[in-house]
This record gives structure tokens, sequence and C-alpha cells, in this order.
């Protein structure tokens, strides 16, 4: 069968799933997963979601939202990878191939995310940089960027700003007045851009040989910081109120179906289901892994990771209502502003604020390069399944062709340090993290629970582990998760809000590029449903049946040229139908 002008043979692409690699240990699959469910999320928007959502009533509906929902999607997840050792692409097409868009939609949305998502990096570089000065640069407004209004005091005026507003508004960002003037590029800033694509490539350029190594220190390191940033914090006068205020609930904000959903979509977005990026890396484990084991330590440790987070950030939050003589439900807190901006205003009134500034930047540079590397390698992976003759027989080697993906990637991230950057930033955010991952997420566990089914992912997973699912698994796959899903996305569909960004409300020509950037995700499922209805054999109802079948295409791979359809289309047929096939058994891996 000839995939352009390369020819590739049954033999050849048996020998490619048989010397697939592993993890060296299996530790670096279980770190791996920690580094990539933990990351920015969990120190910038679980603690807004819980400020937002009234502090300790949002811990109510997230830990019953990790049980019913995040652990038995994760459990869910890393099964089908593992068993099919493929990456989301042909995982999702063996299960389900009328939603073998679901895969190509995952991809997608990982893609575009890491060329935005290394941006926060890039900030975290350029204010780890800028910690190293004494004193802090936003610690005082005798600058050249600040303006007449500034204040090194925090205050909640319309009329005046915070040194450290000012720094990340008009020292880092130069922002421009809105979206539709662009403004010059920020030099410094693509720079360190440069610099982040370098990390990231370093980190992941020899697959899971080098991933495995990088992140034994990039997951365990975060904890030390967090950990000494507590001690520190809680000893600051005015802590406890902060503290108080994340572990007492207002049982009143719990009727609201708003902080129930915002809880749902946390757990969702902070694991990463749907992203594709988990499925990737848990298709290099050993046949025979204890996956339930990867799932608990993964889900508990990351939801773990984001309480510990809200005592550091709560107990800064107190500190700062201490300093500004309000109340801590009145301080002034907005997405990326958590991080950059009113954090950075607490490490001002610190003592040795120099030192906690650099652990607490350098904390987020390792937390964002576990995250972001595990976005690439959902790319790298699902090419390589697909492509891997042509990959390397046009680039020769493996790390080149990952050098040219990273590469790809900082171009596109280059609207994103410019004067308009920011705004940009917030636009590809809000409808992919938001937007996207929610359609996405309805249709995989359509694909997965309904189609593939309970008892066959419990039959897979008898055959790896020696054991089937429990009960509680299979009744959350089979009703609890599909239903909070659907629930969860007409939500977000009803309560609906366009982007903006603090007071700035993108006009209605940004609002539709953003959902080009949505729809550039989102389109592959129903284009993947029409592609498979399209190479099937037989009437629409043999099509429909056909393609709920597990492992469909392969079945039609098998059947005669002349029965397929012939013509024109019999070629496409057979590409496709061996390009996904799967031995029945998956065979035993070779450990590196």
């Amino acid at each position: 069968m000839e995939f352009g002008s390369t020819v590739v043979t049954r033999g050849a692409a048996m020998e490619q799933q048989l010397s697939r690699p592993t993890w060296s240990r299996q530790i670096e699959f279980t770190l791996a997963g920690i580094g990539c469910a933990v990351g920015l999320g969990n120190v910038w928007r679980f603690p807004y979601l819980c400020y937002r959502s009234g502090g300790g009533a949002f811990l109510v509906p997230y830990l019953i939202m990790l049980v019913v929902l995040g652990i038995p999607l994760l459990h869910m997840e890393l099964t089908v990878g593992q068993y099919t050792r493929r990456g989301p692409v042909h995982a999702l097409t063996s299960v389900c191939p009328l939603l073998k868009g679901v895969g190509m939609a995952s991809v997608a949305i990982s893609f575009i995310m890491c060329t935005y998502y290394n941006v926060v990096i890039t900030w975290a570089l350029y204010y780890l940089f800028s910690s190293f000065q004494a004193p802090l640069p936003w610690q005082s407004c005798n600058n050249t960027w600040n303006t007449p209004n500034c204040t090194s005091h925090a205050t909640n005026s319309s009329y005046s700003s915070t040194a450290s507003q000012e720094f990340f508004r008009y020292k880092m960002l130069e922002q421009s007045s809105g979206v539709a003037e662009a403004g010059a590029m920020r030099w410094e800033l693509f720079l360190i851009l440069l610099l982040a694509w370098i990390l990231i490539y370093l980190c992941i350029f020899k697959g899971v040989k080098s991933t495995g190594k990088v992140v034994y220190f990039t997951a365990l390191f975060p904890y030390i910081i967090l950990i000494a940033l507590l001690i520190n914090n809680v000893q600051l006068p005015g802590a406890l109120d902060g503290i108080t205020f994340f572990i007492v609930p207002q049982w009143d904000k719990l009727l609201s179906v708003e902080v129930w959903v915002n809880a749902a979509a946390q757990i969702f977005n902070s694991i990463g289901i749907g992203f594709g990026s988990l499925l990737a890396m848990s298709s290099y484990n050993s046949f025979n892994n204890n996956i339930l084991k990867d799932t608990l330590t993964i889900s508990i440790i990351n939801s773990l990771t984001s309480i510990l987070a809200g005592f550091v950030i709560f107990s800064a939050f107190g500190y700062m209502s201490h300093l500004q003589g309000i109340p801590v439900n009145d301080l002034a807190v907005d997405g990326p502003g958590l991080v950059y901006i009113v954090y950075p205003q607490a490490f001002a009134n610190m003592p040795v604020a120099q030192l906690w500034a650099v652990m607490f930047f350098f904390m987020l540079l390792c937390l964002g390069l576990d995250s972001e590397f595990a976005m690439v390698e959902v790319m790298v992976t699902t090419l390589m399944d697909e492509f891997y003759q042509q990959l390397i027989t046009f680039f020769k080697r493996k790390e080149l062709f990952v050098l040219a993906v990273c590469g790809t990637a900082c171009l596109l991230g280059i609207p994103c340090v410019m004067q308009v950057g920011i705004y940009v930033f917030q636009l590809m955010d809000h409808y992919t993290a938001i937007v996207s991952i929610m359609f996405l997420a309805f249709f995989e566990v359509a694909a997965i629970c309904w189609s593939y089914g309970a008892t066959r992912l419990s039959d897979n997973l008898e055959e790896m582990t020696g054991k089937r699912a429990n009960i509680f698994f299979r009744l959350c796959w089979m009703i609890v998760a599909p239903v909070l899903i659907a629930v969860i996305l007409i939500f977000s569909v009803i309560q609906f809000k366009p982007a903006r960004y603090e007071d700035y409300v993108f006009p209605p020509w940004a609002q539709g590029v953003g959902w080009v950037i949505a729809m550039a995700s989102i389109i592959w499922i129903p284009l993947g449903a029409i592609h498979t209805l399209w190479v099937l054999p037989g009437s629409l109802m043999q099509k429909l049946k056909l393609s709920i079948t597990p492992y469909g295409l392969n079945e039609m791979s098998k059947m005669p040229y002349y029965e397929r359809g012939g013509g024109d289309r019999g070629p496409v047929i057979a590409a496709i139908s061996f390009d996904i096939s799967l031995p029945e058994k998956p065979p035993s891996q070779t450990n590196l």
C-alpha cells in the first residue's frame, strides 16, 4: 500500500508496534502523569475559582466531582491508552470508528494550547530574571514605566493602579489598548519564548527516555517550594483570615449551579481529560502495568496539590487584606493577575523578597514545563504513529522531527509576545480551554463508555492486570460521567459569555476569530464521522452498525477488494483500515 511515494508493508507496521518503547521505570510514567496533571491551573485557576465561589463552599463540590468524575475518567483514558498502545487518534479509531475525529480533535486542541500556554512559561521566566534585582522592579513606583496614578500600596480604586499591575502591563507586556492594535514585537519576550521552547525540546527530544528523567525534578521540586512558601506565609499577619475564608464554607453558595459546574470543569481541565496527553503517555506503559494505582496516585496528588496551593495563596490574600485594611472577599483578583500581579505584590512586602520571588517563579517554570511537554508529546506521538515511515524518511531522525514540531509551535506563538499578546492569549484560552474541551469530553465519553462499552473496558483491564473494573467504575462510566458531562456542556452553552480581559470586551470580529479557533479542534469530530461513513461499505444502516463496532475498520480490511466497493475508494479504504489496524491482543513491549 502506498502513502505518497513510500511503500509500507504490514510487517513494517507490526515491527513498529513491537518495538514501541516503554518507560525505563514505571515511576517515571507516574511522575510524568503527575507533572502533566499538576500545572499552573493548580496555583492559578483553582484558587481563583475558590475565591469567586465563596472559598470553602467550592471544596465540597470539587471533592465530590473528583470521586465521581475525575478518577473514573482518568482510569478510562489510561486503560484505553495502555491497551491500544497508541496515541489518541488511533486509540479512538479503534474503540469507535464513527468518533475517530475525537482523537484528532484532542491532538488539535493540545497543539493549539501548547502554542499559547508556553507564553505563560515565558512570563514566568521574565519574572524569574527580574527577581534578581534589588529592590524588586514591581516594589515601587519610581520607574520609567510607571504612571502618575501608580501607588506602591494595594488598592481597589479604579483611578489608581499598583506598582505590580503597572510592571505587568507597561513594563513586561507593554500592552496595547485592544485586540485591534497589534503594536510592535516585544523582543525581550520573543527571545525568552525561544528559550522556553529550547527547554521544552531538551526535555522531550529523546522521547520517553529524556522525559522520564526530567520529571524526577519538574514534578517534585514545586512541592518543596509550595511547602516553603506555606511555612513563610502562615507566619504573616492576617494569614489566618485568608485561610479561614478558604476552608470555612459559605453554605448558601452551594445552592448555585454555577459553583457545581465550575467544580466539575476544574476537575476536568486540571486532570486533563480530553486533551489526549495522559492517554498518549500511557501508551508507553508496559502491558501489565497496574493502571488503578497510577489513576489514584495522579488524581489524588493533583487535587491535594490544588488544596496545598490554596493554603499558600489564601494565606497571602489574608496578608494583603491586612495591609489594605479590607475584608478578604473585597480583594481584586482575576485570571493571570492572580499569579503575576497579586502574588508579586505580596512578595514586595515580605522579608528577603528576592529569595521568595525567585523560588516562586522557578516553581511556576517547573509546573508549566511538564504540562507543556505533555501537550507537545501528544502531537509527536500521534504523527509518529500515523506517518512513521514517511517522517523517518524525510527527517532521518526522530529528534529532527521533534525540533520541527517545536519550531512550528514557537512561530505560531509569536502573536502572543507582541504588544497585543495578552488579548490574543485571553481569546485563545477562552475558546480553547473553556469552549472546545467540553465538546471533546462529551464525545470521548460517548465513544469509550457507550460505544466501546464498560464491559469491553473491564475485559481489557482483566487481560492486562488480571482484575476487572469494580461496580463503582462501571456505573460511573455508563451513567454518572456521561450525564454529568452532558449537564456541564448544556450549562456551558446556556451561560456562555463572550471573551473579555479585565474590563475590555472583545469586539464581534474577534469573537468570530475565537470561534474559528474553537472550530479548529471541534470540526474534526463531524469530519471524522463523515469520512468513516464514506469509506465503509454497504447501506447506510450497515455503515452505521459497522462504524460503532470496535475495530470496525480493521474488519473491513479483511474483505476482498470488490466487497469494499472497488473503484476509486478501494485503495483509500485499504490504506485507512490498514493504517489504524491493531493486533487483537497487543504483543508484549520492549523495555528500554
